[in-house]
């Protein structure tokens, strides 16, 4: 999925549910859809359940997941916490 396309799908809007991440504007969390996914729904189950997504918005809510922790992470050491390093696009 091109970086533009999940754009589309996944929005942030600090207005909106926390300015947690959203599919398309709706007030479906990213974190809702794979919850579900993660519970053991098939694709299918979760367009049941929600019936106002579509299967590119799942496959955009496993995508933003992916990219989301795709970096580096300092392990703890010397009793101090973990540190995660995020990109500075």
């Amino acid at each position: 999925m091109t970086q533009e396309n999940l754009d589309k799908r996944i929005t942030i809007d600090s207005e909106q549910c926390g300015g947690r991440p959203c599919v398309r504007g709706m007030r479906i969390r990213v974190s809702e859809v794979l919850d579900l996914l993660a519970s053991g729904l098939s694709y299918q189950q979760v367009l049941d359940e929600m019936p106002d997504i579509t299967e590119e918005d799942i496959n955009a809510c496993l995508a933003y997941a992916a990219r989301s922790i795709d970096h580096p992470t300092l392990l703890k050491f010397f009793g101090l916490p973990a540190v995660t390093l995020l990109p500075l696009d």
